[in-house]
Parts: structure tokens; C-alpha cells; sequence
């Protein structure tokens, strides 16, 4: 007899264990339909449910709606919130961006003489006058060059003629007065004559 009591507990706690070890299924709405048709009882081809089973589905149905529908509700929210965040994003990136393009256009344009030109443009006109003005200045020293040459060569030949003149001045007065002293003498001779 013992040893039927000692049996009979064991035998009891290991279901006791088993049914605590088996694991538990997820609150799913098919699982739930699964216990209650478990539950139910049969009648010739039909399931019979007791009633306080199927009102305690049914709640939990609908609660189970309820909230997929306050979750679709405020995920519904966020992305409209999102879709207006994005929507002013999309508008600030469209102005930054016609910023960006002014910008961009007014650094590669400068202002000359009040004329807006790009630097490329402005780079060649200052270039070329750079260029203008330095063939200019070459032009100039070349003139300036040349002339200087020729007014030497002008000083020089009227130096030379200066002073051939002053020797022909000089021989002119030698011969004038040679000239004078010998008429002089003719006028003396003359005059010793008579």
C-alpha cells in the first residue's frame, strides 16, 4: 500500500511539473480561436461554445481591434507629423538651395565700370589691358629710346657745326681783317703817293 501512495505522488507531481513546464502560447487571436475550439463541446457535427467563452473572445477581439486601431491611429499621426516635417525639410533645402545658387553666382561675378561680369570675362578684360598697357610702355621706351639717339646724334652734328662755324667765323674776321689792313694799306700807299 505504501508503496501505491509513494506512486501515486510521484505519478501526480510529474504531471503537476509537466503541466507547468509546458510552455505557454502567445495571446494570439488564432491561438485564442484554437482553445476555444478545444474547449467546446461537440453536438452530432457541431461544436457547441459556452456563451461566457465566446463573449470572453469576442472581447478580446475587440480589444485586440481597439488597439491595432489606436496603434494605426498614432503611427497615422507620427507619419503625418513626419510627412509635414519632411515637407518644410523639402522647402528649406529648396531655398538653401536657391541661395546657394545666388551665392554662388555672385562670387563667380564681378562688378566692373558697374557692368556685373564673370571672373573668367573680368580676368581676360584686366589681362588685356595689363597686356594693352605694357606693349604701351614698350612702344614708348622704344620711342623714347630712339629719339634720345637722334637727339644726340642732333647735339653732336650741332656741336660739330657750332664749331665749324665758329671757325669759319674766325676765319671770316682773319679774312676781313686781312682784308681791311690790306686796303689800309692800299689808302696808305695812295695817299703817300699823292
Amino acid at each position: 500500500m505504501k508503496f501505491f501512495k509513494i506512486a501515486f505522488i510521484f505519478i501526480f507531481t510529474q504531471s503537476i511539473i509537466a503541466q507547468e513546464n509546458l510552455p505557454e502560447q502567445p495571446n494570439t487571436v488564432e491561438n485564442q480561436f484554437n482553445e476555444l475550439y478545444k474547449k467546446s463541446n461537440n453536438y452530432q457535427v457541431y461544436k457547441v461554445i459556452k456563451k461566457n467563452e465566446y463573449l470572453r473572445l469576442q472581447k478580446s477581439i475587440l480589444d485586440s481591434i481597439k488597439v491595432i486601431k489606436t496603434d494605426a491611429a498614432s503611427k497615422q499621426v507620427k507619419i503625418n507629423e513626419q510627412q509635414k516635417s519632411i515637407t518644410e525639410l523639402q522647402t528649406k533645402i529648396d531655398a538653401l538651395n536657391s541661395d546657394l545658387t545666388t551665392s554662388i553666382g555672385k562670387e563667380d561675378a564681378i562688378s566692373f565700370i558697374g557692368i556685373p561680369l564673370n571672373k573668367a570675362t573680368y580676368n581676360t578684360i584686366v589681362w588685356g589691358i595689363i597686356f594693352a598697357l605694357l606693349a604701351g610702355l614698350a612702344f614708348f621706351i622704344y620711342r623714347f629710346n630712339n629719339s634720345n639717339v637722334v637727339t644726340k646724334e642732333t647735339k653732336s652734328l650741332l656741336a660739330d657745326t657750332e664749331e665749324e662755324f665758329e671757325q669759319y667765323k674766325r676765319k671770316s674776321i682773319e679774312k676781313e681783317q686781312k682784308l681791311r689792313r690790306q686796303l689800309q694799306d692800299e689808302i696808305n700807299k695812295q695817299r703817300g703817293v699823292n
